[in-house]
């Protein structure tokens, strides 16, 4: 079943790019943003990372968390990381290929990648709202992702 509004976020433990597990639970307490990206080192993607990046500390001062997963290896998760200057957790969700993208209801069978989209939890790990583009050429706007941490 999908992640929906109103539910707990799907769990889910991945390696980040250092091979550390990152897990649903070790967000818990703080509100997050969980964010698909289909493709690393490409365009889009490069550019909706760094203005997250660029904007971490106004994420912080709203005590949110940032995970970012894609269905790449954790090598290349690594060197696009490193290349950027992420110091956020991206985790790789390569295998079994795109397990928790399917969970969250987001993985594209087509491109056998995530489709762009943001789940935004509270606290307790209930997902809260979920921002995402109707295309995967389509970046998501920042702003949005701080209008959904703000709402009550």
């Amino acid at each position: 079943m999908p992640a929906e509004i109103g539910q707990p976020a799907p769990s889910f433990s991945l390696p980040d790019q250092e091979r550390t597990p990152v897990s649903l639970d070790t967000l818990a307490g703080r509100k997050s943003l969980i964010v698909f990206i289909p493709f690393p080192f490409s365009r889009v993607c490069d550019a909706e990372l760094c203005t997250i990046r660029d904007n971490v500390a106004s994420l912080n001062d709203l005590e949110a968390n940032v995970v970012v997963i894609t269905c790449d290896t954790h090598q290349a998760n690594r060197r696009w990381s490193e290349e950027n200057g992420f110091a956020f957790p991206v985790l790789s969700d390569f295998w079994p290929h795109g397990a928790v993208t399917k969970a969250y209801g987001v993985f594209n069978d087509i491109v056998g990648a995530a489709n762009r989209a943001t789940f935004v939890l509270d606290s307790a790990l209930v997902v809260r709202a979920v921002i995402a583009s109707d295309s995967l050429g389509t970046a998501r706007e920042f702003d949005d992702y701080l209008a959904a941490l703000t709402a009550r």
